[in-house]
């Protein structure tokens, strides 16, 4: 495990790259399959981060509570061949086992995660209902605040979100 800050490309303005990967529905999404929503919410994650792991209770939470007004997408993009805890089939198994309802997708070129600047995980990447990024969620093993959902609400309510993101902290994604 390498404990890493994000070194997102991304600003606050800038549109969500554009990706087309494979869902543990066995189904292929892009960002547009989220059109309608006042939100997406990208988060890069994994299976077997520690990080990752002490964050499942707040995903499905902010499932919970956002997921009918803004898509949350999990998004994998760790190099399975070292891990194979992060493999497809052990996506699937965490996401049952997790009760994940939002979407989990693989992103075995890991394009997607260089398009986004991600390099660890988890890596949430906000965006409003045109796909411009408005904030991200530094993971605390334990949250003294719940800033993603203090800042979903507020981009809800169309008020501004009050700062740039903070750099998440995690573990490194494994690259090939």
């Amino acid at each position: 495990m390498v404990l890493l800050e994000s070194q997102t490309k991304l600003k606050a303005g800038d549109e969500a790259p554009d990706f087309s990967l494979i869902g543990i529905d066995d189904k292929r999404h892009s960002p547009t399959d989220y059109d309608g929503y006042k939100g997406l919410l990208v988060i890069f994650m994994c299976n077997h981060c520690p990080y990752v792991k002490a964050k499942t209770d707040a995903l499905n939470e902010l499932y919970d509570r956002y997921g009918s007004e803004i898509a949350i997408v999990g998004i994998n993009s760790n190099d399975s061949t070292d891990y194979p805890e992060d493999s497809f089939d052990a996506m699937k198994q965490t996401a049952r086992e997790k009760g994940f309802k939002f979407d989990y997708l693989v992103d075995e070129t890991q394009n997607v995660a260089r398009a986004y600047g991600a390099v660890c995980t988890p890596d949430p990447f906000l965006f409003d209902a045109n796909r411009r990024l408005n904030d991200a969620h530094g993971p605390d093993g334990s949250p003294t605040e719940k800033t993603m959902i203090e800042n979903i609400g507020r981009m809800l309510a169309g008020e501004p979100v009050p700062k740039d993101f903070d750099p998440s902290i995690g573990c490194s994604i494994k690259w090939r």
